[in-house]
């Protein structure tokens, strides 16, 4: 078939790659003149399934409470006067419950653990460099009750088969010995030894290049569409700047506006972006810098060495629609990272950057065919949408083709 895909960033550009992989004439729409430019530009690095919490729990409207009155908060809400954001806060506010955090945390690690190996066969399909790494990641806890209480939390993930070890501190030095000055303020973590990291826009960019030499994809960058346009059942073409393009299928996977291009159809999709903050700074030769990917979790900053690069991000922040970003959203993440790290880059040429992630209330994504026979939804990725790229993409392709999906999408489909 012709296929469309709408939106360019890891999970358009992997979804380009499966749909061509199976035959099909791809062609991606993307507004941005490049692939991976809005979410998927300068996000945390962290391939983790040890991450794959579901953000909606028993504890979180309380975290977003205290965020009204005390700005240094990791999780913030600020609130607006946007319908859209009290009609979000509600469904996400009905998901809050031990039941549905435990139900939601389960179906999200098992999409984590099944991208994270399609991934790896992609890598070693393409031979795309993204400054790849497969040491794990490092999870800390910096007094023996957070440490208790980790171990604890991960359970649920453990037992869906997220190998962990338990380190003192002075394993944690061992495993990265940047940590070796800091290690005292630590009272041990946790070692995801399947967890991987790596640089999102680099892999997109790269398979992108590689899916139009080597499978035929098409990508027309600078080309922002503007409305999809439904004929009975199917939908039939889809609109933009630069004129009508039509195809026999169309996928959906443009983030955070993905509701906007859905809404007029009918399909109603439960997507409010979530604000996150990155700063990446180069690293020299002199440098001390980490070798492993980590989150500071009492902090709640994670760090993704990216080759002659590291990364530093932390904050999530549900204040609407504005990318906009000032040095003071990241005076907590940079002393952390000076405090830990002190010789760790070049911390006086530092590149900062905000982007909107696209959540949905049970920050489970949402798979399926919407209305149309031919609308297909790869949509709803948050704050895990590198890790969850590749088998949401295979999900998809699997699903347009007629196959039956590898794993279990159970709450994962547009109803």
């Amino acid at each position: 078939m012709r296929a469309l895909v709408l939106g360019a960033g890891v999970v358009g550009v992997t979804t380009a790659y499966y749909l061509a992989r199976d035959g099909h004439e791809v062609t991606v729409l993307e507004r941005h003149p490049a692939a991976a430019a809005e979410t998927s530009y300068a996000n945390a690095g962290l391939l983790a399934p040890a991450h794959a919490y579901a953000w909606a729990s028993p504890k979180a409207p309380k975290i977003l409470l205290k965020s009204l009155f005390m700005k240094d908060q990791a999780l913030r809400l600020v609130l607006r006067v946007d319908p859209r954001m009290w009609r979000w806060g509600l469904r996400f506010l009905a998901q809050c419950t031990e039941e549905r955090a435990k139900l939601n945390t389960l179906r999200k690690v098992r999409l984590c653990l099944y991208s994270v190996e399609r991934l790896n066969e992609v890598v070693a399909d393409t031979g795309v460099e993204y400054d790849g790494l497969e040491k794990g990641n490092l999870y800390l806890y910096r007094s023996e009750q957070s440490l208790e209480k980790g171990i604890a939390h991960t359970a649920i993930l453990r037992e869906q088969g997220v190998e962990m070890r338990v380190l003192d501190r002075d394993a944690i030095a061992g495993i990265e010995p940047a940590l070796e000055p800091a290690k005292d303020r630590f009272a041990g973590g946790l070692h995801a030894t399947g967890d991987q990291s790596g640089d999102a826009r680099m892999f997109a960019s790269n398979l992108a290049a590689y899916c139009g030499e080597h499978l035929g994809v098409r990508f027309e960058y600078g080309t922002c569409a503007t409305a999809i346009v439904a004929s009975g059942d199917r939908i039939e073409r889809v609109t933009t700047d630069r004129g009508d393009r039509t195809a026999d299928a169309f996928v959906l996977a443009a983030g955070h506006e993905s509701p906007f291009l859905a809404a007029p159809l009918g399909v109603k999709l439960p997507i409010y972006p979530c604000k996150g903050y990155s700063v990446t700074v180069p690293v020299g030769q002199s440098n001390l810098s980490p070798k492993i990917g980590m989150v500071d979790e009492d902090h709640l900053v994670a760090f993704c060495p990216m080759g002659s690069r590291l990364r530093v991000t932390s904050t999530a922040e549900f204040s609407g629609y504005d990318k906009g970003h000032s040095t003071e959203d990241f005076r907590a993440m940079f002393d952390v990272a000076r405090d830990l790290f002190p010789g760790g880059g070049d911390y006086s040429n530092p590149e900062y950057w905000a982007g909107l992630r696209p959540m949905t209330p049970t920050t489970v994504p949402i798979f399926g065919f919407a209305r149309y026979r031919n609308l297909m939804l790869n949509v709803g990725h948050g704050h895990i949408g590198w890790t969850m790229s590749c088998g949401s993409a295979k999900v998809v392709a699997d699903l347009i083709a007629g196959r039956e999906p590898e794993i279990d999408l159970d709450g994962m489909l547009y109803r």
